[in-house]
């Protein structure tokens, strides 16, 4: 048997990291199914469950939609400004996108573009859950009658200092909170043999570590709920209308349901749209 290679910072990131995804269960069972219930409810009404995040959190919500495994009543709400800075400097850079999560007013600009259903549910996700486009977020949301779900590291959270001017964190606004299992900073690993030292302040945490747990933890609870809800629609005889694998195409039973799925997404979706200019 060939001796194993070592992978000493792959090894420590995968040990700590399986560490943190076998607590993420058992801590937040009661927000679970919270948060399943309200989705449940929203699908199960004709309504829809809205998924907001800027940045990398963009990618939380794709993961809910468009996507194999998803399912009709789930509607991401990607504002390129605020997700698509890949540039990093020049157009669309990252201090372009890092500005306007801090422009208060912003997300009322965003929301004002939908016309929200009465049984509507939104999920923001944000791991600080501290930004000024977060929070007024979940507050037009909650204005508009919208149940809030939050996603976030509730260890940084609670530790962050506040941004918007109301002292106001997503952990004060949402009806419910889903934890990522997130360290405070996010990034799990100091790489060993770096000259720069740590800093101690809060705010400067992961300015030499790697590793970040976000999306490892959050693609898991997000799964998780959308599973809970599945299993609770069916339960209550609705069956929910699956994206199949398009990996099949060519297979006219998949072309059906892909046109089948299209045909259900867009008629659900029709009256998000159907005031405008009212």
């Amino acid at each position: 048997m060939e001796p194993a290679i070592p992978l000493p910072a792959a090894t420590r990131f995968y040990q700590e990291a399986l560490a943190r995804l076998n607590t993420l269960l058992d801590s937040q069972r009661e927000a679970l199914d919270r948060a399943a219930s309200l989705c449940t409810e929203a699908i199960a009404a004709d309504g829809l469950v809205h998924l907001f995040g800027c940045g990398h959190s963009r990618m939380l919500c794709e993961e809910m939609t468009p996507r194999q495994g998803c399912f009709v009543g789930w509607h991401t709400l990607v504002e390129l400004a605020l997700t698509y800075h890949n540039p990093i400097v020049g157009p669309n850079g990252l201090r372009q996108s890092l500005h306007l999560e801090k422009t208060p007013g912003y997300a009322e600009q965003v929301l004002r573009n939908f016309a929200f259903g009465p049984k509507d549910v939104m999920v923001i996700v944000s791991t600080s859950g501290i930004r000024e486009v977060i929070v007024e977020m979940a507050e037009g949301a909650r204005r508009r009658g919208l149940p809030v779900i939050g996603v976030v590291s509730r260890a940084h959270c609670e530790q962050a200092t506040p941004a918007h001017p109301s002292g106001k964190k997503l952990l004060d606004v949402a009806d419910v909170v889903l934890d990522n299992g997130a360290p405070v900073g996010d990034s799990l690993l100091e790489i060993q043999g770096l000259l720069t030292p740590n800093p101690s302040p809060l705010e400067g945490r992961g300015a030499n570590r790697t590793g970040p747990f976000s999306t490892v933890g959050g693609a898991l609870v997000m799964n998780m709920l959308r599973c809970e809800v599945a299993q609770r629609l069916m339960d209550r005889g609705i069956e929910p209308v699956f994206l199949p694998s398009h990996q099949f195409v060519g297979s006219r039973t998949v072309e059906e349901q892909l046109e089948y799925f299209y045909a259900q997404y867009a008629r659900r979706m029709a009256p998000l749209y159907g005031r405008q200019g009212s």
